[in-house]
């Protein structure tokens, strides 16, 4: 029971949530009047009965697809008009979505939630991407559209947590070895001038 409460397992522990909670995650940067897909693939397969998609910061959705049809009813009002699915067929799970005509407004941390008729549970979350738009006179940095350099980020942080990890993880176990060992204490040494004669 105590090595399920060990700071390694702890660590490691710490370290899978890390790498679970960064798997899907994207960084885009674009510019003012571009147009941005926002990819989500479900790889989980089935018919899909209700793709939603969100941003964190509001009450309403960007965009809402039920039984077939799109719920504009639901939809935030800035977003109507703006965005469609790339492929209104949804083939392969791709329930990947184009917003058309970013402005500033638009940065924000969207979610991809589907939920299959084969599996009548609450929407499940897929993926997240954090959308940043700047000026379009601004350079386009920290990331490309496919989010390549922050998942790079990401598994090579996930990485040093890995290497750290298992080296405390050594050390705890090398001294836990160390003080389990019997000690045997060896009887001290007496110099011939300090032996006391009964």
């Amino acid at each position: 029971m105590a090595a399920v409460t060990s700071p390694s397992f702890v660590a490691l522990f710490t370290c899978f949530w890390f790498l679970v909670q960064t798997h899907g995650q994207q960084q885009i940067t674009v510019k003012t009047g571009d147009d941005v897909t926002l990819q989500c693939l479900d790889p989980r397969g089935g018919d899909i009965e209700l793709l939603v998609w969100t941003r964190q910061d509001l009450e309403e959705d960007v965009f809402v697809w039920k039984h077939g049809n799109m719920c504009e009813d639901y939809q935030h009002e800035s977003f109507k008009n703006r965005v469609e699915l790339r492929d209104s067929q949804m083939k392969d799970g791709d329930v990947t979505v184009i917003l058309k005509n970013v402005n500033i407004k638009d940065t924000g941390t969207y979610e991809c939630h589907v939920r299959n008729n084969d599996k009548p549970t609450a929407p499940q979350l897929i993926t997240n991407i954090n959308l940043t738009v700047i000026n379009s006179g601004a350079v386009v940095g920290g990331g490309d559209k496919d989010g390549h350099v922050g998942l790079l980020i990401s598994l090579s942080a996930a990485a040093v947590v890995v290497v750290v990890t298992v080296a405390v993880g050594f050390l705890i176990y090398r001294k836990r070895k160390r003080l389990s060992e019997p000690m045997f204490c060896k009887p001290p040494v007496v110099k011939a001038d300090q032996v006391l004669l009964l």
